[in-house]
């Protein structure tokens, strides 16, 4: 079976998710999916620029 994107979950804690983009770049797949929460509704589609900015946004925030 041929993988054909990537769904990056668990990043409703603290963990910031930044080992995804190296591992999209080295597979050559892209991130289609991103989950928030615990339950199936909080899965949605992988918006990069929404991504980049959680990424250097401060803990406070």
């Amino acid at each position: 079976t041929k993988v054909t994107g990537i769904a990056l979950t668990k990043l409703d804690g603290t963990a910031k998710g930044g080992i995804v983009l190296a591992i999209s770049e080295e597979l050559g797949i892209p991130v289609k999916l991103v989950g928030t929460g615990e339950g199936m509704e909080d899965l949605r589609d992988f918006d990069s620029h929404e991504f980049v900015g959680a990424l250097f946004a401060e803990e406070d925030e």
